[in-house]
């Protein structure tokens, strides 16, 4: 007779091959139902559009073919699961599991641009995310997301006054732009700025998130500080471009974020503006800028390469209208969607393989 605790050895022989974990140990099997040869059950994943769902599907069913019954009848009901790892005591954002900060070194090497669509492709694959503007000088998400002029409501929890973050294209925001005049510039010291960001995330009532992107100022400052400070970081995103200038620059974030008191993992890299494609050539890259600077740098400092991003005006147009590319057909479309699966992937094999990450504790 096939047994529950026979399709369970069988299946702790089953590795995720991304975390590297048997499915039993990650406790990614649920709901084991066996009827004679009959075999069914829960195959819980850990992002939503798990690259390797039909690989782990086709050795699960084999090894209980191999090692418990070969007539064996196998039915997965595959379902998913954003992981989480955070031992911190709750008391900020306790309903969100997983906090990503893009930064990058320096300006304009479209680091919005990869937070938004960033935010909006992990979306599109199921998950609750949300989303803040934490650049106070320079913010440009009201643009992007077509939210100029919008203002967030207040609602009450508990007796306490908190703010609604707007809800647009499937996601929760907040902008230092929805508060200000955009023709006015944000003269602010950097105690001001963070305040706004402490502001964001304890005063605002975001709910149950499985991702919070947080789109960080260029450079390494007190909003950094200040966000380390406040909660525990999942991982970074490193955005760079693929000139000197920028890989200079970038080196510096990678370093801070390495810094022994704050120590935030950093989940990858993005190289921005890599390569044009001409719109009558789609097959054919030019690698205007040089090549080969993202992934030197990720072999360089032991880091995923997220992305190679295209040079493209579509982008900069979808920003500027107010419709991310990610949520067009846009052929440039498909770089940010893979941009979110990698993503979602090094969050699952950070939560497997690292400790968890705690506030600092500035001395």
């Amino acid at each position: 007779m096939i047994t529950t605790e026979a399709v369970l050895n069988a299946l702790s022989y089953v590795d995720d091959p991304d975390l590297r974990k048997d499915l039993v140990t990650l406790k990614m099997v649920d709901r084991v139902h066996i009827e004679g040869k009959r075999v069914s059950f829960r195959l819980i994943l850990t992002t939503p559009s798990c690259p390797m769902k039909d690989e782990i599907q086709r050795a699960c069913i084999n090894a209980i073919k191999h090692l418990v019954d070969k007539e064996a009848e196998v039915t997965i009901d595959v379902t998913s699961q954003v992981t989480t790892y955070r031992q911190d005591n709750g008391a900020v954002l306790p309903n969100v599991k997983n906090i990503i900060a893009v930064a990058s070194g320096k300006g304009g090497v479209g680091k919005s641009t990869v937070a938004v669509n960033l935010a909006l492709g992990l979306a599109k694959q199921g998950s609750a995310v949300g989303l803040i503007d934490a650049d106070i000088y320079g913010p440009s998400i009201p643009t992007m997301l077509n939210l100029k002029g919008r203002q967030p409501m207040l609602t009450t929890i508990n007796g306490q006054q908190k703010i609604l973050p707007i809800e647009q294209y499937g996601i929760k925001t907040l902008s230092i732009g929805f508060l200000a005049d955009e023709k006015q510039a944000v003269v602010w010291r950097g105690p001001m700025a963070s305040s706004a960001l402490r502001q964001f995330i304890t005063d605002a009532h975001w709910g149950d998130l499985d991702y919070l992107v947080i789109d960080l100022p260029p450079g390494t400052g007190d909003i950094h500080l200040t966000l380390a400070q406040l909660v525990p970081i999942t991982g970074a995103v490193i955005v760079t471009t693929p000139q000197d200038v920028a890989k200079a620059d970038v080196v510096k974030a990678i370093g801070m974020f390495r810094l022994p008191q704050i120590n935030v993992p950093i989940l990858g890299l993005v190289e921005n503006m890599a390569y044009f494609v001409p719109p009558d050539m789609p097959n054919k890259k030019y690698f205007i800028f040089g090549q080969g600077a993202g992934q030197s740098l990720c072999d360089e400092y032991n880091l995923p390469y997220l992305a190679q991003l295209p040079i493209n005006a579509s982008v900069c147009e979808h920003g500027d209208s107010g419709l991310p590319v990610v949520m067009s057909n846009d052929p440039a479309a498909a770089a940010f969607e893979e941009l979110a699966k990698r993503t979602a992937q090094q969050v699952a094999i950070r939560n497997a393989n690292l400790a968890a990450t705690q506030p600092i504790v500035m001395k």
